[in-house]
Order: C-alpha cells, then structure tokens, then sequence
C-alpha cells in the first residue's frame, strides 16, 4: 500500500471524519436509488459508504494508482478515471455531485462547477468540503516559524483559499440555494506530527527558514505531541447548493 494511501486511510479514520462524511451525505439528500458522483474519491471509501445508503455512487478521480486501490478493495462499485474539469458522463446524468478536499487542488474552480452543472439533473444537489490552507492553527513556541511554515506549505497549493469562496463560487455559477458552514477540527495527539515534520522540512527547503530553526521546531512539535499538549486546528468550509 502506498504511503499516499495510507495517509488517506489514517485521516478518513480520524476522529468525526466519520462523522463528518455521514454529514455530507445527508447534505446530498438522497432518495432511495439515487446517482451520485464523489469527485476525487481517492481509494473509494465515500462511495461504499454511499452505496450502503443506498444511492448508486461512481467513484471518479484522475489517478489511476487511486482508481486501482479502490477497484480492489470494492470490486462491485463503480470507479472511473476523469477530471473535475472533464467528468466521464453525460449531461443531467446524475442526481449528486460530492467533492471532499478537491478543490483546493484545481486551478480553475469555475470550470469544474460548470462540468458539475452539465453533469447534474434539474434539482440536483451538489456539495464540497475542504480545509482552507491558508488559516490552519498551530499552537507553538515561536508563531514566528509557525507563520513561515504554514505559508510555505500554502504556497505550494494550487488554491489554498479555494474552501473559503465555495458560497461565491457556486452563486455565480448556476447554483442557487447556496448554505455554507465551517467546522474546526482540532487534534492533539500524534497523529498530525508526520504532516508538521514535513510541513518544516519543506519550508527549509523552499525558503529561507534555516534547517535548524526547522528542526528546533519539528523538536518542539514533536516534545508537545509526546507529552499530550499538541495543538493542530483545521477550518474546515462545507458548501451545499442545488442546480435550478
């Protein structure tokens, strides 16, 4: 199993991604038999927990390593590759539209969410989720470091504020019925510390952060996720809308 893939798994089993997801869903309002697409449905989770809801859900993503794990571990549903910019169906084929932490990996946001209106019957829903890179929280000794890090790993998004202007994004492209909310995850145990180790080691690298002030803070980080006083806060925005 991928590395990639591992680190997908351990975050969909976070505490209240479970949660969070089954939220999604609902925000989907699916009857009984309902198509739905989960855009970027990385190694398929989502859809087999749509398909025990009883919708019929098409996992698509434009990896072919994802689209592969997913094929194995749920050989029964469908998977297929494609693009939010380019989705494999035809239009008003499918009745829900979900894409979880996609966005802030498209350049052009606009054109994704017009494949998803040429995708989505009349009346049909549409929902995205995803952390806004650019507010992340980091409790630290030195905020100093901490801004630099986390602006580092912002700049290497493509759009790392794409969460915060869902409600604008679906209101000038075709939606209506726009609601949008955020939740805050917060954690405070190990489970964030490979992500900060890598978030310091790449601000080293990319900018003019000195190694070891890098690795000073990776130690602190490290000593507070041992002793129980970690603190990693992820805003979180949860659009929903539907196509007139």
């Amino acid at each position: 199993m991928s590395t990639l893939i591992q680190r997908l798994d351990s975050v969909d089993a976070a505490p209240g991604a479970a949660e969070l997801r089954a939220y999604s869903y609902d925000l989907l309002r699916l009857s009984p038999g309902a198509s739905v697409i989960d855009v970027g449905c990385g190694s398929g989770r989502a859809v087999a927990e749509l398909a025990d809801r009883g919708a019929i859900p098409i996992g698509i993503d434009p990896s072919a390593q994802m689209i592969d794990a997913a094929r194995t571990r749920w050989p029964a549903l469908d998977f297929r590759l494609g693009t939010a910019e380019t989705l494999p169906l035809s239009g008003e084929s499918v009745s829900a539209y979900r894409a979880d932490k996609v966005f802030h990996e498209i350049a052009d946001p606009a054109a994704a969410l017009t494949e998803a209106h040429r995708v989505l019957t009349p009346g049909g829903r549409i929902v995205l989720l995803g952390q806004d890179w650019d507010a992340i929280i980091i409790d630290s000794d030195d905020p100093e470091i901490t801004r630099t890090v986390l602006h580092a790993r912002a700049g290497t998004i493509t759009n790392p504020r794409s969460a915060r202007a869902y409600r604008n994004l679906l209101l000038a492209n075709g939606f209506h019925d726009v609601a949008i909310e955020a939740r805050t995850p917060i954690f405070t145990d190990d489970l964030m510390l490979p992500m900060l180790k890598g978030l310091a080691t790449a601000a080293a690298a990319t900018t003019n952060l000195p190694q070891e002030r890098a690795d000073t803070w990776i130690a602190e980080q490290t000593k507070r996720a041992q002793s129980n006083r970690l603190l990693v806060a992820v805003p979180l925005f949860i659009a929903a809308a539907s196509k007139p």
